[in-house]
This record gives structure tokens, sequence and C-alpha cells, in this order.
């Protein structure tokens, strides 16, 4: 039996992001400049967004 949570993605791509969540590029880059979108972080020269971050982000969307 394989573990989910070792299995799971531990971090999106903005388009990822964007197709998991039903947002396009524009609405992701217009929250972010707002500083209403979720925290997103380097690696190399790729910005990513955590699993973490993204949950975060939900439940701060499901509060507003």
């Amino acid at each position: 039996m394989e573990n989910s949570s070792a299995t799971s993605k531990k971090a999106f791509s903005i388009d990822e992001f964007c197709s998991a969540h039903g947002i396009s590029r524009a609405m992701f880059y217009k929250i972010l400049k707002e500083g209403t979108g979720p925290r997103t972080m380097r690696v190399g020269s790729r910005t990513l967004i955590s699993d973490e971050a993204s949950a975060d982000w939900r439940r701060q969307m499901e509060a507003a």
C-alpha cells in the first residue's frame, strides 16, 4: 500500500496551480500584484507554489 502523502505533489508550477484552481495566468498575476495571491518560492529560474502555500491561500479565500 502506497503512502499517499509520499506520492502527492509537493509544489506546483504557476500553470499547474492555475489549472488546479480554475484561474487564468492573468488572474494569478493580478492577485499576486494585489497581495492576495499564494506565497511563491524560486527554485533556480522556476517559480513554484508549495502545497502548503496553496492550502493556506485556499483557506484565506474561504474566509474572505
